[in-house]
C-alpha cells in the first residue's frame, strides 16, 4: 500500500533548502581552508626553515619528534615526551615486565653461559639450568651473533618457539624449546637474613612497579618462614615509580587510627581536587613489625612517599642520608596510534604532616626528607652499594648450584653485600646500640 500522506509545500521547500545549504557548507570547508592556529603556523615556518637550511637532511618526522621532546622537557625537569622506543622502556619500568626468556647470563653475555634463570620464567620452565651454555639458537651458532643480536633474539614477542641447543657444565648436550613471553622484571632485587643470630631480614626494592607489592609480600613471607624478627627495608637508589605500589606497602605496616592524622599516607594536590591515600585495615598485615628503612640521595619520589609515611607515623626508624627531594606527581597519557607517551607534572605530593619534599619549591633546598639517624658514606662506598642493589640476586633454589660452581672453579658468582655503614647502623639499632652521629630533625 502506498502512503499518500504529503508534507506541506513550505516544509518541503525548507527541507530542500537545508540540504542544499549543508552541501554548500561541505564544499566551502573543502575548498576554503579554516584559519590555522598561530602557534601551528609558526611551527611550520620554523620547520620549513630547518628543513631547507640545516647542514644535514632532516625529515619531518624527526623534526616533529624533536619538537615534542622539547615542548614537554621545557615545562619542568620531570615532564617528558617518550618516542616509541622510550615508551617501551618506560613500560618495563612501570609495568614491571619485559619480553624475554627470563635468564641472567654470566659476563660476558655473548658467551651465553647461564648464571641462573629467574624463578617461574620461560627459561626455568624449559629446563635451562645454572651453568648451562647456549651453543645455538634456531640452528644459528651463538659465536656468529653480537650481544645485541642475542638480546633481540631472546626478546622478540613475535618469535616462534626458540630451538635452543645447550651444553651443561658436565658436558651433556640438550635441546630445549623456549618461548619468549612477558616476564616479571623483579623490583625486589635482594632478600635474605643479614643477621642470623637476631633473625633480622633484609629486602631491597629498586623501584616501584605494579608487580612490586606482590614481590614484597613473597619476600616477606619467605623471611617469616625463616624466623624473621625485624626487617631492614632498603630504598637506597630507588628513584620511585608507581605511587599506588608504594602506598600499598605503607599500608602493610599501618594500622589506621582515627586520631593519627586520619591514617593519611600521602596526598596529591594540584589544580584539581586533592586526593588522599589512606591506611586500609584489610591490608595492614605487618602492622607493628620492627622496621628500619634505609634511604640516600638517590631515593626519590614514591620511595620518599613510603619513607616519609613510615617516619611520620613512627612506624620505622629512617636511617642513611637525606633523600633526593622529588615531590611532583606526573600524569601519563598514551597515544596508541603513534605508540608514544607524554608525561606531565600535574600535582605535588604531601606527607601525612603536609610536608612537600619537592626540592625546587621556594625557597628551595638540597634534600627531600632527612633521616632520623644520619650515617654518611664515602662516594666510592655509595657507588659500590648502588651497583650491588641494581644487580639481580639468585633465586633460593639456584644458590646451592652456584656455590658448587664457585668451589669447583675457584671463582665468585654470588655477590656478597659490599661494606655498608648504613646497613650496619640499622643492625646496631636492632641490637640496642646507638650508632652514628647525633639525630637530625626534619624541618
Amino acid at each position: 500500500m502506498t502512503d499518500r500522506r504529503r508534507m506541506p509545500g513550505g516544509a518541503q521547500l525548507f527541507l530542500i533548502g537545508a540540504c542544499v545549504g549543508f552541501v554548500i557548507a561541505l564544499v566551502v570547508v573543502e575548498l576554503v581552508p579554516m584559519p590555522e592556529e598561530p602557534d601551528l603556523a609558526h611551527y611550520r615556518e620554523v620547520r620549513d626553515f630547518v628543513r631547507e637550511a640545516a647542514v644535514r637532511e632532516v625529515t619531518d618526522d624527526e623534526l616533529l619528534d624533536l619538537a615534542l621532546h622539547g615542548m614537554l622537557s621545557g615545562i619542568d625537569v620531570y615532564s617528558r615526551y617518550y618516542d616509541r622506543d622510550e615508551a617501551q622502556a618506560l613500560d618495563r619500568e612501570t609495568v614491571g615486565r619485559y619480553v624475554g626468556i627470563g635468564v641472567v647470563f654470566k659476563r660476558p653475555i655473548i658467551e651465553g653461559q647461564v648464571l641462573f634463570p629467574l624463578a617461574g620464567s620461560p627459561a626455568a620452565r624449559a629446563g635451562l639450568a645454572v651453568g648451562d651454555r647456549i651453543l645455538e639458537i634456531d640452528d644459528r651458532p651463538l659465536a656468529e651473533m653480537t650481544s645485541d643480536e642475542l638480546r633481540a633474539t631472546l626478546s622478540s614477542l613475535d618469535a616462534e618457539t626458540l630451538r635452543v641447543r645447550v651444553v651443561s657444565r658436565s658436558g651433556e648436550e640438550r635441546r630445549l624449546r623456549i618461548q619468549p613471553e612477558s616476564v616479571v622484571d623483579p623490583t625486589v632485587r635482594h632478600t635474605g637474613l643479614v643477621d642470623r643470630e637476631r633473625k633480622i631480614g633484609y629486602i631491597a626494592i629498586l623501584s616501584f612497579s605494579r608487580e612490586t607489592p606482590a614481590e614484597f609480600d613473597s619476600a616477606f613471607r619467605f623471611l617469616e618462614e625463616r624466623g624473621m624478627q625485624g626487617l631492614v627495608l632498603d630504598l637506597r637508589g630507588n628513584h620511585g615509580g608507581v605511587l599506588v605500589s608504594a602506598v600499598r606497602i605503607a599500608r602493610r605496616f599501618m594500622a589506621p587510627k582515627a586520631e593519627d592524622r586520619g591514617g593519611v599516607i600521602v596526598s596529591t594536590e594540584g589544580r584539581g581536587e586533592p586526593i588522599a591515600y589512606r591506611a586500609d585495615p584489610e591490608e595492614a598485615w605487618y602492622a607493628g613489625f620492627p622496621l628500619v628503612v634505609l634511604v640516600d640521595g638517590e631515593s626519590a619520589s614514591a620511595s620518599e612517599v613510603l619513607a616519609a609515611a613510615l617516619q611520620e607515623h613512627r612506624l620505622a626508624v629512617v636511617t642513611g642520608s637525606p633523600t633526593y627531594g622529588k615531590g611532583m606527581v606526573q600524569t601519563i597519557r598514551r597515544f596508541v596510534e603513534q605508540e608514544t607517551v607524554a608525561k606531565i607534572t600535574s600535582s605535588y605530593y604531601y606527607s601525612p604532616t603536609h610536608r612537600n619534599f619537592e626540592r625546587t619549591v621556594p625557597p628551595g633546598r638540597e634534600y627531600g626528607i632527612l633521616p632520623d639517624l644520619a650515617v654518611a658514606l664515602l662516594p666510592l662506598e655509595a657507588d659500590e652499594i648502588h651497583a650491588f642493589l641494581n644487580r639481580y640476586s639468585p633465586p633460593l633454589e639456584a644458590i646451592g648450584h652456584l656455590e658448587d660452581w664457585e668451589r669447583e672453579e675457584g671463582i665468585q658468582l654470588i655477590e656478597a653485600h659490599p661494606p655498608d655503614a648504613q646497613l650496619q647502623a640499622a643492625l646496631d639499632l636492632f641490637a640496642g646500640i646507638r650508632p652514628g652521629p647525633h639525630r637530625i630533625q626534619n624541618e
